[in-house]
């Protein structure tokens, strides 16, 4: 656990960790979305430097719903040229004719 948490966020992952543990999860996994979910809660209450995600986003939610920095990401990932310069509609529309 990174030292930058507090002690109501290393519980919060501890709770998180053991009821996916309970879920089914494997160890690594369990870890993996406890630490995600305290750092979500830590960037929505403006603990952290970032206020937004640095990833893609849930990949099971609809690209309309991701932020624009998350669907620039994805493009990234894809190597979608000229990716800065898109709105949102233009990059949900390259994303989806490279997948």
């Amino acid at each position: 656990m990174p030292q930058a948490w507090s002690n109501k966020d290393e519980r919060q992952y501890k709770h998180v960790r053991q009821s996916e543990l309970d879920r089914g999860r494997s160890r690594d996994e369990a870890e993996s979305i406890a630490a995600r979910t305290v750092n979500s809660q830590r960037r929505e209450e403006g603990r952290t430097p970032n206020r937004s995600t640095q990833g893609t986003g849930n990949p099971n939610s609809r690209l309309e719903s991701r932020t624009v920095d998350e669907l620039r990401n994805r493009a990234k990932q894809l190597s979608i040229a000229g990716r800065s310069r898109m709105n949102k509609g233009d990059l949900i529309t390259a994303i989806r004719a490279r997948q």
